[in-house]
């Protein structure tokens, strides 16, 4: 079979690592080629890897970091000597291999990273007229329980039919993932709305139940600013601290722990809390 022309691979810093190999890799495996201008295996490797690559196009993405412009990088994924090729999947590293190796050792390597039946379909979905990307979501989950994308997909797809129960039970089957653990957690403060006058009311006048209800309305209603004092109240309160706690924990999820909000507020839970 003739070879199909090389790709040409994108250099990745650090500042988008996280989005063109991390993020990038729930949707498909990404193989990253950490070298070196200045390393002669590394020049040799990167021309088989471009051509090996274009016959993989349709089912992986390549990227290449140069160690010595993403240090934070090199010592993240504690990178010894190179080049040095690794695959992600997931946001995770599940194949490696170090050094100048022969094209059919590299051919395997790629071919091994070849989309399952499940994330096939997860991708056909994605590309499927609206009708149509349930009935694939759930063939793909048929074909793996616990299909990252397929799982969050059909979880929001439920939650846009009402269907906020089964799409936290899907929830349940990716407890790895930071976007499956935020949706969950925003689907369980939804439950604690309420009309925010009356609890107000209700809590100023000492009800320590009523406080937690209003704090719990107001992180529903996605008032962190104003939610936070009021649960953190609840917190201190021996009767409901866990509850209080756990709706803190709720909130946190949804902001996301890049959150300024987060980063604030979560010492003074602790300190509530202790």
């Amino acid at each position: 079979m003739t070879d199909m022309p090389a790709v040409r691979v994108a250099d990745v810093s650090e500042a988008d690592f996280s989005s063109a190999v991390l993020q990038a890799s729930a949707v498909r495996p990404v193989v990253v080629d950490f070298w070196a201008a200045w390393c002669g295996p590394c020049r040799q490797l990167s021309p088989l890897l471009e051509r090996v690559a274009a016959r993989h196009a349709d089912d992986v993405d390549v990227e290449q970091v140069d160690v010595d412009a993403a240090p934070g990088l090199s010592q993240r994924y504690r990178i010894q000597g190179i080049p040095a090729v690794k695959a992600f999947r997931d946001g995770a590293v599940v194949a490696e291999f170090t050094g100048l190796q022969p094209e059919p050792v590299v051919e395997r390597f790629f071919a091994a990273l070849a989309p399952s039946p499940a994330d096939r379909l997860a991708r056909a979905a994605a590309d499927a007229p609206a009708g149509q990307r349930e009935a694939l979501l759930r063939d793909a989950l048929e074909a793996r329980p616990d299909h990252p994308v397929a799982a969050l997909e059909l979880a929001r797809l439920l939650v846009d039919a009402g269907d906020e129960a089964q799409a936290l039970m899907l929830l349940q089957r990716l407890p790895g993932s930071a976007e499956a653990r935020r949706l969950a957690a925003e689907l369980r403060l939804r439950s604690g709305g309420g009309d925010l006058a009356a609890l107000r009311a209700a809590a100023a006048a000492g009800d320590a139940q009523a406080r937690l209800a209003y704090g719990r309305a107001l992180a529903a209603a996605q008032d962190a600013e104003r939610a936070l004092p009021v649960l953190l109240d609840a917190v201190r309160d021996p009767a409901t601290r866990a509850e209080a706690r756990a709706v803190v924990l709720e909130l946190f999820a949804v902001l996301g722990e890049d959150s300024e909000t987060v980063r604030t507020w979560r010492p003074r839970l602790a300190s509530a809390l202790f």
